[in-house]
């Protein structure tokens, strides 16, 4: 694998790892509340009258607007894992552009680069394990 391959698979997989290991730990507390609105978001984001691609594209423009890089990462890769092709990701962020105005454009730098990334991965799509 080339360094820069390396450098984007790694970021990707430290950001995983990272979610996933204090996830657990935040979950280890028997905290009813945190443990209720990791549920609710897991429940929210399953097929519904709106599909799951549909629903992560509508939690990318959420997180875009409201400036979560974290979050912008994680709808990222969830969307690629639901289908959205890199043409239907541009124009969502078009959409959290348009409505979150030029201080957005930051956090859109960081969400092309992290498609980008996800995209040159041998397994494009591979996604971080919920909850967001």
């Amino acid at each position: 694998m080339a360094g820069g391959a390396r450098r984007m698979s790694d970021r990707i997989r430290q950001f995983t790892e990272f979610r996933q290991r204090m996830n657990t730990r935040i979950l280890e507390h028997d905290n009813q509340v945190v443990r209720r609105f990791f549920a609710l978001d897991t429940q929210c984001y399953k097929d519904g009258v709106l599909d799951v691609k549909t629903k992560e594209m509508l939690g990318l423009v959420a997180s875009l607007v409201l400036r979560c890089d974290d979050c912008v990462s994680y709808h990222v890769a969830q969307c690629r894992q639901a289908g959205v092709s890199r043409d239907e990701m541009l124009e969502i962020f078009q959409v959290g552009l348009l409505v979150g105005g030029s201080i957005v454009i930051p956090h859109l730098r960081r969400a092309v680069d992290f498609l980008d990334q996800i995209e040159a991965m041998p397994a494009a799509g591979a996604a971080p394990a919920a909850p967001g």
